[in-house]
This record gives C-alpha cells, sequence and structure tokens, in this order.
C-alpha cells in the first residue's frame, strides 16, 4: 500500500566512503518528500557536507546523534575509519555494536516505515523483533556490484560453507564459477590475502565482516545499490540470483558541482590551471583513507616527475613525515615548478576534475572517485591498494577504460610504471582508443536524469511498501 508521510531511517557504517554516499541517498529522498533520520556519531556528522542539503526540502532530513561508547584499542574521539590505523578498525565495528541501545531507543519513540543500512550492523533486525516492530529493512551497497557479486551467495560467507568455498585467498584469484560470461574480474595474489584475512577473520567485535553481510542480507527485503545497468549491467543481473531479493539501482549518485569562489592557495591553484592547455594536466589523488608508505609516495613523485606532464596532486600529509617537506623527495618541488602542483591536506576535487585544463587521473580506483571522474570524461589510470579497488580496477580496464600500474608480486611499483600507465594515458598515441571511450563515459556518469530515473523508481519502491515474502 502507497504511503505518503514516510519516514526512513539511514544507518551507514562509519568510514566516509559510506557515509557519504547514504547522505547522498537521504537528500535524494527527503528532495522526495521522505522523512529522513541519518543515524551516527557526533563527529561524523558535524563532518558531513551538510552545506548540500537545499535550503527548501519538502521533508526534514534530520542528524540523529548516537554517542560511541569507549572501547579497548580504539583511541578516544576517533569515530571514524578516517581516524584510526587499518589494526583499529575493528575496534571502531566492536564500539559500533554497542550503539544498539541508542538506536533502540530512539526506534522506539520515532518508528520508521524502512531502515536503509550498511553491512555492518545486523542487530538492526535484532531491535525490530524486539520491540515487534517488524520495520522492513534494506540493505544498501555503496560498493559497485562487482565485489558484491565476486563474493557470491551470502550463505557462502559463513560456517562450513565458507570454508568450503573461500578456504584460501587463492580462491579469489580467479574468477567464481557463477559469472556465466568470460570476466578477467579476480585479486591479485598481493590483494587476496589480506582481503580474505579483513572479510573472513573475527576481530576484536566478536564477528566477521562475512558474518554480518550474511545476516543483514537475510534480515532484508531487498538490496540498494549505488550503480546503473548502463556501466555494470551483467553483474547487476548476477547479483540479484546471487542474493534471490529484488536489486534496485539507485543510480551513481553524482554529486553535484557546487560554483565556488576560492582565496589564498586554491585561487593561486586555480589560477595555475588556467594557463594550462586544455586536457593536459593529470589530478592526482588517493584520498584520506588509504595510507600510503614513504617509498610509494616517493616512487608516485619520481613518477610524476619522469613523464614530463603536467599535474596537480592532492596528498595528505603521511604519518610518518614530520612535516611537508619531509613528504617528498629532497628538491622535487624545485624540480617541478611550474609543470606540477602539490598540495597538502583538504581538495576541491569536483571543482578540480571539473576544469578544463584537467584529463586524466591517477586515483586508487574507489568506486566514488571512478564516478566523480568519469563523470567529467576523464582518462584514469588506476593504482588499486584496498579491499574492492583492485577489482574496480580490472572492470575498468575490461572495459577500455583505464589503465592499471604495473605490479611486482608483491604489490610493488616503481617509478617508471608510474611514468609509463601516465603517458600511455594521457599522450601516446596507444592510449587514444582510451581517451575517446573514457569521454563517452560522460553520457553515462554526467547523465543527471538518467539517474534521476533510477532513483525515482526507487521512491516508488519505497512507497508501495514491502513484499508479503521472502525467499530464504
Amino acid at each position: 500500500m502507497a504511503k505518503e508521510d514516510m519516514h526512513v531511517l539511514m544507518l551507514p557504517w562509519s568510514a566516509f566512503g559510506h557515509m557519504i554516499p547514504f547522505f547522498h541517498l537521504s537528500i535524494a529522498l527527503a528532495k522526495a518528500g521522505i522523512r529522513v533520520s541519518f543515524v551516527s556519531t557526533p563527529s561524523n556528522l558535524r563532518r558531513l557536507p551538510n552545506h548540500l542539503v537545499p535550503p527548501d526540502l519538502p521533508a526534514p532530513l534530520e542528524l540523529v546523534e548516537l554517542h560511541l561508547p569507549p572501547v579497548d584499542g580504539l583511541p578516544t574521539g576517533c569515530e571514524a575509519t578516517i581516524d584510526i590505523s587499518v589494526d583499529q578498525i575493528q575496534h571502531l565495528k566492536a564500539a559500533y555494536d554497542l550503539l544498539k541501545p541508542q538506536l533502540k531507543h530512539f526506534i522506539s519513540h520515532d518508528t520508521p516505515d524502512w531502515i536503509i543500512q550498511d553491512f555492518a550492523s545486523p542487530w538492526t533486525a535484532e531491535i525490530s523483533r524486539e520491540l515487534n516492530l517488524n520495520i522492513p529493512l534494506i540493505l544498501f551497497f555503496v560498493f559497485s556490484a562487482t565485489i558484491c557479486t565476486i563474493l557470491g551467495p551470502p550463505e557462502y560467507l559463513t560456517g562450513a560453507a565458507q570454508t568450503k568455498y573461500w578456504s584460501s585467498p587463492e580462491t579469489f584469484t580467479s574468477p567464481p564459477e557463477w559469472f556465466p560470461f568470460p570476466s578477467t574480474i579476480a585479486f591479485r595474489t598481493f590483494e587476496a590475502g589480506s582481503f580474505h584475512a579483513g572479510f573472513f577473520g573475527t576481530n576484536a567485535s566478536g564477528s566477521s565482516d562475512g558474518e554480518r553481510l550474511s545476516l543483514t542480507w537475510a534480515a532484508c527485503e531487498a538490496i540498494a545499490i549505488r550503480s546503473c545497468k548502463e556501466y555494470e549491467g551483467d553483474y547487476l543481473d548476477v547479483l540479484e540470483k546471487l542474493y534471490r531479493r529484488p536489486l534496485m539501482p539507485v543510480g551513481v549518485l553524482p554529486p553535484p558541482l557546487e560554483k565556488k569562489s576560492f582565496q589564498g592557495e586554491w585561487m593561486t591553484i586555480f589560477k595555475w590551471l588556467e594557463q594550462q592547455p586544455r586536457k593536459s594536466v593529470v589530478f592526482v589523488g588517493f584520498g584520506s583513507e588509504c595510507k600510503l608508505s614513504r617509498d610509494q609516495v616517493f616512487e608516485i613523485a619520481h613518477g610524476l616527475e619522469i613523464s614530463g606532464l603536467p599535474f596537480l596532486w592532492a596528498l595528505r600529509k603521511p604519518t610518518w613525515a614530520e612535516n611537508e617537506e619531509e613528504a617528498l623527495p629532497t628538491e622535487f618541488r624545485a624540480r617541478t615548478e611550474g609543470r606540477g602542483v602539490v598540495c597538502m591536506g583538504w581538495a576541491p576535487q569536483m571543482e578540480i576534475l571539473a576544469h578544463h585544463s584537467v584529463g586524466g587521473s591517477l586515483f586508487h580506483s574507489g568506486w566514488g572517485s571512478i564516478i566523480e571522474t568519469l563523470q567529467f570524461g576523464h582518462t584514469l589510470v588506476v593504482l588499486p591498494l584496498v579491499i574492492d579497488q583492485g577489482l574496480n580496477a580490472r572492470l575498468l580496464v575490461d572495459k577500455g577504460l583505464a589503465i592499471e600500474v604495473e605490479r611486482g608480486e608483491d604489490g610493488s611499483f616503481d617509478r617508471h610504471g608510474i611514468a609509463g600507465a601516465l603517458r600511455k594515458a594521457m599522450v601516446d598515441e596507444e592510449g587514444e582508443s582510451l581517451r575517446f571511450r573514457a569521454t563517452e563515459m560522460k553520457t553515462i556518469f554526467g547523465d543527471q536524469k538518467l539517474h534521476e530515473a533510477y532513483m525515482d523508481g526507487f521512491i516508488q519502491f519505497l512507497k508501495n511498501g514491502p513484499t508479503e515474502d521472502k525467499t530464504p
């Protein structure tokens, strides 16, 4: 039955690569007249791009604070993965699980019609049962479909089935048997070990990510995913068969481009961009979640220098460097002065990518960055570092949209691999077809009406209400 005065609760995992897509989805729902309660911790809520929320939304978008309980191993004041090291994330998950009583109290006083949640909180279903409310759940994947399909049916993620199908990291290094089409989508050997341990290993929270995902799937009414059929339709079809739930792409949620005026350092940088030829500059950015080692940063720097290409590098100051000078090779700035710019800290990535002088990007191939870059039809050079990024990179290469930097068997790369990939992608004749295909992608990733149509379909599903039966 259709419902007009609808209330949806949004519960993302405490990583900004998850919270930002959840936030964009929340804005879209509020624009459609659906009241939204976006739940997270105080520090995380303060760091959301709240300036993107229109002042005249038809329905409220309310930020609901839950306070993260202290746990051993998690530094005080750290509320998101960006605040901590990789080995401390397990303690953040333990603290995240302790949010259950606060969320239960909120739901008991302001019951939502739907809960749209991440993989990490299977206990929302327990809250619904304990309160005898029967609130329908939707699992929202912020990843592309590739990593979800690689994992196979959710029942393979725990117990004896997990031991059978995913007994070792090597099982991830070839395309799975349930792909009904030729594919090269698989982890490299140097990627598979950390993913297998991280996804199936029981951590300080007492459960594995595989268990979390499997339990969340079992309780959910449907699957929403930040994707579109025009990019990965084959993999979306496989995912729906594997998960046996209604699967609804919500579009890629392309972030809006704001008109801003910049002062200080960024005013100077944009003046420099104005002086560069059209489509000549490489934007280099590995985000805030990827912690690059000294050797990795230095090889990237030397690769940029050897390439001879103009570049703009947004580099977060590494923890191993005491100051900005130590974060780069000696005299690197002097040797590349006029041709390249390095900025430490925050960068207006969307405004940079939208600039006419930018023609390519060297990045980690995270799904959000792929969306932002292809929105402007830029050439991609990918250097995947964590979790799903390797799979994203393989699909881009499969589609003739990217060049992946060559790596050693241990995952190492060098300056010559960086320089060669950049030149091939940006200027060599060999990369002409790559540049053409990347430009074509702008008609998909930059098509606001296409993605609004996906969102309209999802909103209609919400308003029609849950189905009666769920296939177990």
